[in-house]
């Protein structure tokens, strides 16, 4: 009897808990690598667009950006140096698409980076927010399916305003700026407090509960 709760609470960990604890901190998703930023009407400033691919393996990636057409401007987007071929769309105004893919069916990307990096002009003052359409963005796993491994809650947005002078992460110039990779973040941030805290507390939960148990048999 000892012997088969045991197997059963095993296998509970190993097939359910375990999954939820890591998929936490492994779910391939969307970035911006800013959160916050800030121009004056009429200065440029840029956005990368990064992929962390989590546990997985991708052969592309489909990014619909969304943001107020009112407050700015699409005007360039640049490909990053994660996909070997990145192609793009801005020519419908608050959206901006961008594609990713490797150029072998046999290769695949395993590692965080940037996609692309997009280029917005301020027109005037004022909040505007950067998004990912989550019901037409798409992470492509590396498998027959192409299944699509990217978790929306995952994603971040990121916050522009428009006016009161410039600060970190804007280019002052009221031109496009010239295509430049070498501002783009290597890697992205790591995972915070929480999802650590919560991937071993758990199973530490988990052992405790089940030493009291095998006690009380």
């Amino acid at each position: 009897m000892k012997k088969k709760l045991i197997k059963i609470l095993s296998l509970v960990i190993l097939f359910i808990v375990f999954p939820a604890v890591f998929g936490l901190v492994d779910a391939a998703s969307l970035k911006f690598d800013k959160t916050t930023a800030s121009a004056s009407n009429g200065q440029t400033f840029q956005i990368a667009v990064t992929v962390d691919p989590g546990s997985d393996a991708l052969n592309s990636t489909d990014i619909y950006v969304n943001y107020d057409s009112t407050i700015l401007k699409a005007t360039v987007v640049s490909a990053g140096s994660l996909f070997p071929t990145v192609t793009n769309d801005i020519s419908t105004a608050g959206k901006v698409y961008i594609a990713g893919m490797v150029n072998d069916v046999a290769s695949s990307i395993s590692t965080s980076g940037t996609v692309a990096t997009i280029t917005f002009q301020a027109l005037k003052d004022g909040t505007a927010t950067l998004s990912f359409d989550c019901s037409t963005s798409k992470i492509i796993k590396n498998d027959i399916n192409a299944s699509d491994v990217m978790t929306c809650s995952q994603n971040n947005n990121s916050v522009i305003t428009i006016g009161g002078g410039s600060s970190q992460g804007t280019n002052p110039t009221s031109v496009p700026a010239a295509t430049d990779n070498s501002s783009n973040p290597s890697e992205l941030p790591q995972s915070g407090i929480f999802d650590n805290v919560v991937k071993f507390i758990i199973p530490g939960a988990i052992l405790l509960i089940l030493g009291s148990m095998l006690r009380l048999l």
